[in-house]
């Protein structure tokens, strides 16, 4: 598995939003308005619902926020990148998130959802990327970074 079969240019962005919950609601509108998944209500309700649970803030700056619901055939993945801290994002080691990749995936797809949440992992954990990320000029530069 490639991580450029799942990074869209489309679907990365910079954050206009400030706080967590506005940071969550912005990659949901971005996949939403690009058509990717027709229930935004559906979305909104169970990332909202896993962030309860627990926050998906993993640490060194990231937050990986991930849900699988019915409908989908094949993962969706949007990205985010705050040019400052995201005020309220939980994360177990204290580290203001910088970096978000929110993930959708179908009921199925315990296997390809498992392994991109692996490999997107391993990639953010470096370093040099999270510093190339968040000192981005442009989306194309993002996908550029992660897609490599």
């Amino acid at each position: 598995m490639e991580l450029k079969k799942y990074i869209n240019k489309k679907l990365t962005c910079f954050l206009k939003a400030k706080e967590k919950e506005e940071v969550l609601l912005e990659l949901i509108n971005l996949i939403c308005d690009n058509k990717e998944i027709p229930d935004r209500e559906e979305l909104k309700k169970a990332i909202f619902y896993r962030e309860k649970l627990m926050s998906t803030g993993i640490g060194l700056g990231i937050g990986v926020p991930h849900v699988r619901i019915k409908g989908i055939e094949d993962l969706i993945v949007t990205v985010g990148i705050g040019k400052q801290d995201i005020a309220n994002y939980e994360t177990i080691d204290g580290i203001p998130v910088r970096i978000v990749v929110m993930i959708v995936a179908g009921e199925g797809q315990h296997k390809p959802y498992i392994k991109f949440l692996s490999l997107i992992v391993s990639k953010l954990k470096k370093s040099e990327i999270r510093k190339k990320l968040v000192k981005a000029k442009n989306e194309e530069e993002i996908y550029n970074i992660l897609s490599s």
